[in-house]
């Protein structure tokens, strides 16, 4: 007779293991310590096998029934069982080893020493953040490209944009990294082009062109700290970001090739950038070295010369001069491509020599002296369209 769910709950412990019998092979072993244990008696190639189907309570008999059905469905198809349930436990051990997560964790692991700690740090919450708990589970190969647009409206619905573009991009790492590996076939990032909010364009202020040669003027005739002016100078014929000018160091000058070289560490795009001198930025560092040539910053802090200048430095000096709200030290970069642009220097050498480009590691390896020589006579020309425009401005 078929067993009932009371005679299943009511069994009870004997001295020794007995079986109940439910029919077709499968029967409930109650152990001497109370366990009860799902079993199925099957035959394949003339050998009788037995296997496990669970553990009551946690799986009833109905559950039982439907696990017996299973393994009868997988013998009328002429396989074993047992040999299929240690391949569903292998590819279950497989996916877990090439789940999002384990293949992200692989990829970071395998970055990091290429990286700052802090960006290391960063990259890695982001993941845990972010992407892990929707995606962290799921085979890496079987992530789709609406799945991740779904994990990514999450992090654009808290307004932050900018997050979610990164949260794509190291998506996308992680990706290519399984294709590398084997692990997956495609990755679905690219298929997200334009499906991301767009975070607003913001431009730093800055005056207008026809405002460069007052400008000009007035730094050169700043009367504040005489640091604080050469900055502004050499700010303004190197446009520079503010924070590579202030954390530069001595040894990155080379006045022999008129070359300043910024390591990949100091640079947002990570890979070395060359800043070719004019004469003019020459004649800025030839004061700067005679002033602060025995310390390790070009421009080492007033109050601990072991520190660079403030990050406020040049902002407030622009504020005193009278350009509060209209003119930042990053106000520069803008003015120099605009005009650069329209005095027809190539698109190319501009973004080259504002370091925009975003290059991959390779890339970045050969990139940093692209368009060296065309960028050495521009930014000349740079030099003397600013000395040319301001008769103050100081050019030696």
């Amino acid at each position: 007779m078929p067993l009932t769910d009371v005679a299943v709950r009511a069994a009870k412990p004997r001295e020794r293991s007995y079986k109940l019998a439910d029919g077709q092979g499968m029967y409930l072993e109650v152990m001497p310590n109370g366990s009860k244990y799902w079993r199925l008696k099957y035959r394949i190639g003339g050998k009788e096998k037995r296997m496990a189907l669970g553990v009551y309570p946690a799986v009833s008999l109905l559950e039982a029934r439907k696990a017996r059905e299973a393994v009868k469905d997988t013998l009328r198809a002429g396989l074993d069982p047992s040999h299929e349930k240690k391949r569903e436990k292998l590819q279950r051990t497989l996916e877990r080893l090439n789940s999002f997560e384990a293949v992200a964790r692989e990829w970071h692991e395998n970055r990091k020493d290429g990286w700052s700690e802090g960006h290391a740090g960063k990259v890695l919450k982001l993941l845990e953040r972010e992407l892990f708990p929707s995606l962290g589970a799921r085979p890496v190969k079987e992530v789709s490209a609406p799945e991740l647009l779904a994990v990514l409206r999450k992090i654009e619905s808290r307004g932050a944009l900018e997050l979610a573009r990164k949260a794509m991009q190291a998506a996308s790492q992680v990706f290519r990294y399984a294709i590398a590996t084997g692990r997956a076939e495609r990755d679905p990032a690219p298929d997200l082009r334009g499906a991301l909010r767009s975070k607003p364009v913001t431009h730093m202020k800055r005056v207008g062109e026809a405002e460069v040669p007052e400008l000009m003027r007035k730094i050169a005739a700043y009367d504040g700290d005489l640091q604080t002016r050469l900055a502004l100078q050499l700010l303004a014929l190197t446009f520079v970001r503010t924070g590579e000018l202030r954390y530069a160091e001595w040894t990155e000058i080379d006045e022999e090739k008129a070359e300043w070289r910024i390591p990949p560490e100091r640079m947002k795009m990570r890979a070395q950038h060359i800043v070719p001198l004019s004469r003019q930025a020459l004649g800025i560092i030839r004061q700067l070295r005679q002033l602060n040539g025995q310390w390790q910053w070009v421009f080492p802090s007033r109050s601990n010369a072991k520190q660079p200048i403030s990050e406020n430095t040049v902002l407030y000096a622009l504020y005193r001069m009278g350009y509060h709200s209209r003119m930042t030290g990053h106000g520069f970069r803008g003015l120099a491509s605009t005009i650069l642009n329209e005095n027809g220097f190539e698109s190319d050498w501009i973004e080259r020599q504002l370091a925009h480009s975003e290059r991959d590691s390779v890339r970045a390896a050969y990139n940093h002296a692209q368009y060296l020589s065309e960028r050495k006579k521009m930014m000349q020309w740079w030099g003397d369209y600013l000395e040319r425009v301001s008769s103050a401005c100081v050019a030696l």
